[in-house]
């Protein structure tokens, strides 16, 4: 069975020209993945929007009503850094189905991803950081809803996982841990479950030295039936906004550290790719197609 890949064409939504965030790595992203031979041409999985009972689960009902009405408030737009209007909202609510959906086919094959996902900034009440919906707050509390038990958010985004650790702090049924830089961006962090935040320019050796150490143990205590995993390209030493110092055979080796030691304990994962920044988006996109290769050998 080849490796489940959930894309929707609307996850490359129209932002102003010249822009910053790097809109067009979600469509070269899914041609990377077609030529590599990981996804047939007709072989993406596609995701439906989220409905709003859904985001509701997650995100406060007055900001999921600002958001689908294109109301959003000036000063919220601002901190998610783009305007949301109708494509952003489609954009944020085929982003969050296409998670809840990767979670479900992982807990049906043992593994699946995105080519989105990972908007970990989100909170409930309001998005930032180019987040609007956060896609993984939302799959725990509906997989949680479902009836799915203990569940393990990893994020190795370069940034904190602060709208998700804000979110799932009152779903007991989710333990969170953020291993990030721990001079960036948010700078007022929110306390997970376990946060780790690692000093400018850390490279590879001392990056999977402590991912090492940390994850394997952790996922035999909690125990999870489902991983959710934020593969965010961020960390990589060329990332426009990040502070670590991965290389292209680091992110390889992290992404393959995370993903062997769920499938090695029988635990499915669903995978998202997160942040990645740069002003060359087939570079940025390659990077991110580092997740979905390493995933595929796993299958």
């Amino acid at each position: 069975m080849p490796l489940a890949v959930v894309h929707h064409p609307a996850f490359a939504a129209a932002l102003p020209v010249g822009h910053r965030f790097p809109m067009g790595k979600y469509a070269r992203l899914s041609d990377i993945l077609v030529a590599d031979g990981v996804v047939a041409p007709d072989g993406f999985v596609v995701p439906s929007e989220a409905p709003e009972s859904w985001l509701r689960l997650a995100h406060a009902p007055a900001y999921v009503d600002q958001v689908l009405g294109a109301r959003v408030p000036a000063r919220i737009a601002r901190e998610i850094g783009f305007p949301v209007e109708a494509t952003i909202a489609r954009r944020a609510r085929l982003s969050a189905g296409a998670t809840v959906l990767a979670s479900r086919l992982a807990l049906e094959q043992g593994i699946a991803c995105t080519t989105a996902g990972g908007s970990h900034h989100a909170r409930r009440a309001a998005g930032a950081g180019f987040c609007v919906f956060n896609d993984v707050a939302v799959a725990a509390c509906v997989l949680a809803a479902d009836g799915v038990g203990r569940m393990l958010v990893v994020d190795l985004d370069v940034h904190q996982g602060d709208g998700t650790a804000e979110i799932l702090a009152g779903t007991p049924q989710a333990f969170t841990v953020s291993m990030h830089a721990a001079r960036n961006y948010p700078v007022r962090k929110v306390a997970g479950d376990l946060d780790i935040g690692l000093d400018d320019a850390t490279g590879d050796d001392a990056y999977l030295r402590t991912l090492r150490e940390m994850l394997p143990p952790l996922l035999d205590r909690v125990s999870p039936e489902l991983v959710f995993y934020n593969a965010g390209v961020d960390p990589h030493r060329d990332d426009r906004l990040g502070r670590l110092a991965l290389s292209d055979d680091g992110l390889r080796q992290r992404d393959a550290c995370v993903i062997g030691a769920c499938r090695d304990r029988g635990i499915p994962i669903a995978c998202v790719i997160g942040g990645g920044y740069s002003d060359d988006v087939d570079v940025l996109a390659g990077r991110h197609a580092i997740l979905h290769r390493t995933a595929a050998r796993f299958v």
